[in-house]
This record gives C-alpha cells, sequence and structure tokens, in this order.
C-alpha cells in the first residue's frame, strides 16, 4: 500500500504569534486563511518542499526546523498527510503571488478566521508546541 500523499505547512512565530496568509480568490481554498506550504512534489523531501514553496509564494527564503505538528485529511477523496515545520523567514520582504495578505496572529485568533480545514487539523498539536 501506498504512503498517503503529503504536503507541509510552514509554521513561522515571533512573539508568541504565528504567520498566517489569505489565499487568493477561487478553487477549493480560495479566500481562506492558511499556514503556507503546499504539495510534495515527487522526489521532494518535506523540507524541500516547504523552502520551494515560501520562495514560489512569498518570495523569501527560509531555514526549516524540526516537525511540529502533522493530521491527516481528506482532498477530494483522497486521504492525505499534513506535515507542518517551523520556519524561520530570513525577510519580511514578501511578494505576494497566491495570497492577497498575510499576518501575524495569536494562536486562539486563529479560530475566529475562515481558516482551511486541514491547517485547522494542526492547531491541538501546534498549540502544545507553542506552550512547551
Amino acid at each position: 500500500m501506498a504512503a498517503a500523499p503529503c504536503s507541509v505547512a510552514g509554521i513561522a512565530v515571533e512573539d508568541g504569534k504565528v504567520f498566517v496568509a489569505r489565499r487568493i480568490p477561487g478553487g477549493d481554498l480560495g479566500g481562506k486563511w492558511e499556514f503556507p506550504g503546499g504539495k510534495v512534489e515527487p522526489g521532494e523531501s518535506g523540507e524541500e518542499a516547504l523552502v520551494r514553496e515560501f520562495r514560489e509564494e512569498f518570495a523569501v527564503t527560509v531555514r526549516i526546523g524540526p516537525l511540529v505538528a502533522s493530521a491527516s485529511f481528506e482532498h477530494r477523496g483522497t486521504s492525505r498527510v499534513l506535515r507542518a515545520y517551523r520556519v524561520y523567514l530570513e525577510s519580511r520582504d514578501f511578494t505576494l503571488s497566491e495570497h492577497t495578505e498575510w499576518a501575524w496572529v495569536s494562536p486562539e485568533s486563529i479560530a475566529g478566521l475562515d481558516f482551511a480545514g486541514s491547517d485547522r487539523k494542526l492547531l491541538p498539536e501546534l498549540e502544545k508546541y507553542l506552550q512547551s
């Protein structure tokens, strides 16, 4: 049995707040807030995918830290795994290509955002990580 396809999310933390971004309108996740990231391409590690995604979506370089949370979810009838890694932003000079806005939010304020369901599943583990 093949492993479930994997997606990754980057968790940047600053002063107790987490970096989130709102996707451009259209598609399944259009207009929703998320932890930035995306699909892991064949032959790519999760860490490599996050470096690529942040470069493509924000035109910034990131350093990748430890895995902080993971969750299973279903997308279009396919079971997937979402792995969230701590990321360290090398720059705050963002050029948005897949998002309309970004913000630093407290973990408890995420509940009030129209947040992607798969990313919302990361919250229990993420809250434990942030408290440690």
